[in-house]
């Protein structure tokens, strides 16, 4: 628990000095929730997640965020919903504006590097991502007779 909160004031002071257009480079990707830390410094830890952040991004800035669900043989299944979403740099910060046809919101990213990514929402909720390593299983062609 230490460990992690030393990583995220970590990431809270580098995130001060990055330069807002460095960090829009690791966005693309598959991501999963490690840490849910809310405004009243409440923290919840995830040890599993059923389903991972898909982020798409072009040069345009624009692109989408989707849940996936991943398999054990390295596929995923996925509903066709989707959220439009918009990069801004705005007062020295990245912001992720969403739309889909219900609502419309705004994130702001903390710090995003190859290996995490660390967003804030309008309601104060802070979410640490980790990158998603899918794990593959694969079958056995072996039989009992070839043991």
């Amino acid at each position: 628990m230490k460990k992690y909160t030393i990583l995220i004031f970590s990431l809270i002071l580098l995130s001060c000095s990055n330069d807002p257009n460095g960090l829009i480079t690791h966005l693309n990707g598959y991501w999963e929730i490690d840490e849910v830390i809310m405004p009243d410094g409440s923290k919840r830890e995830y040890t599993y997640n059923d389903t991972v952040d898909y982020f798409s991004i072009s040069d345009s800035l624009t692109g989408f965020r989707k849940k996936l669900k991943p398999s054990f043989d390295g596929t995923y299944t996925t509903s066709d919903d989707s959220e439009d979403l918009k990069l801004k740099i705005e007062n020295d910060s990245l912001h992720i504006y969403y739309t889909t046809p219900f609502a419309n919101w705004k994130e702001t990213v903390l710090d995003a590097t190859e290996e995490r990514l660390f967003i804030i929402n309008d309601q104060k909720i802070k979410y640490l991502y980790k990158r998603f390593e899918p794990i593959i299983v694969e079958k056995s062609n072996s039989t009992s007779a070839d043991r």
